[in-house]
């Protein structure tokens, strides 16, 4: 069985595809063989960072593949463990095949009302369209390291009837330096951003387990 993992957003710049990077990473370290299907085909954010990997030397190897629909990254899946779609923001058609494809959808947020109510707004939109509200889960980016204000957003997710992914990313030059040389946000050179972060991913492998098991049951 391939696990597939959506990234969606309703608005770029949130982390959607550098969460997708990280948990490709974190798949194919636990020995997970796996593609992210790269959707943004006139950004190639996700293609471009796997060039950056692959000129630097950096290991493992993360298979990065351009896609021009859905349904061309979905005939991939049966050769993987795990395929990740990194799909367009504000792709609304796009968003909801990527969605209904998935066996779990993520969508990154920061704290602020600003990305929260976007991402709410997505999610019930994805509900509307007859995505199950146990499949999609927010995962927290560009925190501030504010208890506060991370309690107040994880407290706004889950009031609007959402799951919220355990861990958090945080705002620091240390990820864009990390990513400038093809690695994910748990390779940086600061051991607690990478644990920061790879609580996060280990948050999405968790969810992705339970939701599995449900089916089995």
């Amino acid at each position: 069985m391939t696990y597939i993992v959506g990234m969606v957003s309703q608005k770029g710049g949130v982390g959607k595809s550098t969460l997708a990077r990280m948990m490709a990473r974190e798949f194919v370290a636990g020995g997970l063989s796996t593609k992210i299907a790269d959707l943004d085909t006139q950004q190639q954010t996700c293609t471009n960072w796997a060039g950056r990997r692959a000129e630097n030397g950096v290991t493992p190897e993360i298979q990065v593949q351009s896609f021009p629909s859905v349904k061309s990254a979905i005939e991939e899946a049966e050769r993987f463990d795990a395929l990740i779609l990194d799909g367009k923001p504000n792709a609304s058609d796009q968003t909801i095949e990527i969605a209904k494809a998935s066996d779990l959808v993520v969508i990154p947020t920061g704290q602020t009302v600003d990305d929260l109510h976007p991402g709410v707004v997505l999610a019930h939109s994805l509900r509307k369209k007859g995505v199950a509200p146990e499949k999609i889960a927010f995962a927290m980016f560009k925190t501030t390291g504010s208890e506060r204000e991370n309690a107040a957003a994880r407290d706004y997710v889950s009031q609007a009837g959402y799951m919220i992914l355990d861990g958090e990313v945080s705002v620091s030059t240390a990820y864009g330096s990390a990513s400038d040389q093809g690695k994910a946000i748990t390779e940086t050179s600061f051991r607690t951003l990478n644990e920061r972060a790879s609580k996060l991913a280990q948050s999405v492998i968790d969810r992705m387990a339970e939701l599995h098991e449900r089916q089995v049951a």
